[in-house]
């Protein structure tokens, strides 16, 4: 898949793919398994390259070190997005870099049903990190003289597709387009339509269809595709249209590419292929971003009690509950000091965001009891030894 916003050579959607067919050409060569396959690929950065092979994989030249607020919402961005993979029926696949999450669909099937899915994908991804409104734009690049010279598309049909070059819109631009006698007297160009109006069929069923634009003006995108091609792109809110909007170009971009498995394959056997790559760090400095704006604090541990005492000589104590706690799968931490100070220990908890706080003292052993304290209200109760991990979880599972 490409590397975001690097996108050049020649594109066309599927209209266009079916325009640029010989006639009798086959579509999908033999392969010896057309089994359904889904992969979560960690970057597969393949790029143009002027020699004999038409691709070569690049590894990043360098890294950047993140602070743990960065840390934090970067990993919160790509959990998102394997999980959205994931429950798209996706497998892993882990490669040296770490720009782009993919995910890739190979295999025999029914025109544009992958296809219809990358698209909801996308959407829920981006719909779901809560980035703002956005939109996904199909294109395909005008390439005339290739239509005409080498492929023998008559001029006329090409120069027609020209003038609808600078439209776009959804299923309305593809219903007018059938109504243009000059393209739906073309058997080609029918076929090609035909794919884009059951694409927005099934864009619809997904529920997504005011998310998607056929917008023929956008020209981008790698020399391996060979079908419908799609980037997404936020759409700037009525404050930063007056302001400087951040610019970082599409934040998800994807498409069909039938011939890049076969150029892999020695015996050069094609396999039909459409995915998707999300933007990750794109996507990072856009939220980043925002962070700065708004002054957002991010946690950076994910600890859920602090174990505390409030007078001297009581490590053991805290050490034996902190266990129970771990043991109890809660995630807690103390200070690492034999007697810290009670109010060091509660702004402890409140720098960190830590919810919940027990502490324990010469009382709390006499009475057999523990008190939890909320960090947030400072409300504190007494409980039974016995019953604080069960009232610990109670409380955590209705935050």
């Amino acid at each position: 898949m490409p590397q975001l916003g690097l996108l050049h050579g020649r594109v066309w959607a599927s209209l266009l793919g079916k325009l640029l067919r010989p006639p009798g050409a086959v579509c999908i060569g033999a392969v010896h398994s057309h089994s359904q396959v889904a992969e979560a690929v960690l970057v597969s950065q393949l790029k143009p390259h002027q020699e004999k092979s038409n691709f070569i994989i690049k590894t990043p030249k360098g890294t950047r070190d993140l602070t743990p607020q960065q840390m934090v919402v970067r990993e919160k961005i790509l959990d998102l997005v394997v999980s959205c993979f994931k429950r798209h029926g996706a497998k892993g696949l882990d490669t040296p870099a770490f720009e782009l999450k993919d995910f890739d669909i190979a295999g025999q099937f029914d025109p544009m049903i992958p296809d219809a899915e990358c698209l909801k994908i996308m959407c829920e991804i981006l719909s779901g990190l809560q980035l703002g409104d956005f939109l996904i734009k199909m294109s395909w690049k005008d390439v005339r003289h290739e239509m005409v010279a080498k492929k023998g598309l008559a001029p006329e049909v090409a120069d027609r597709i020209g003038d609808y070059v600078q439209c776009h819109g959804g299923v309305s631009l593809v219903e007018q387009m059938f109504q243009d006698p000059r393209l739906s007297q073309n058997k080609q160009a029918l076929e090609g339509l035909g794919d884009l109006k059951l694409l927005f069929e099934y864009v619809t069923l997904f529920g997504i269809a005011e998310k998607i634009s056929f917008d023929l003006s956008l020209a981008r995108g790698l020399d391996y595709y060979t079908g419908v091609v799609y980037e997404a792109v936020l759409l700037p809110t009525p404050a930063q249209a007056e302001e400087e909007p951040l610019n970082v170009g599409s934040v998800a971009a994807g498409g069909r590419y039938d011939g890049l498995v076969g150029m892999f394959d020695p015996k050069g056997h094609k396999v039909p292929c459409v995915g998707l790559s999300i933007g990750v760090e794109r996507i990072f400095s856009i939220v980043e971003q925002k962070m700065k704006t708004f002054g957002e604090k991010i946690r950076t541990t994910e600890t859920q009690v602090f174990v505390a005492s409030p007078q001297k000589n009581f490590l053991q104590e805290r050490l034996k509950l902190i266990a129970e706690l771990w043991d109890a799968g809660i995630k807690a931490e103390l200070l690492y000091k034999n007697n810290p100070k009670l109010l060091t220990q509660l702004h402890y908890c409140e720098n960190m965001g830590i919810p919940l706080v027990v502490i324990v003292g010469e009382q709390e052993l006499k009475e057999g009891v523990i008190k939890l304290r909320s960090v947030a209200s400072r409300e504190e109760v007494a409980i039974k030894r016995e019953n604080l991990v069960a009232e610990i979880q109670k409380r955590l599972s209705e935050s």
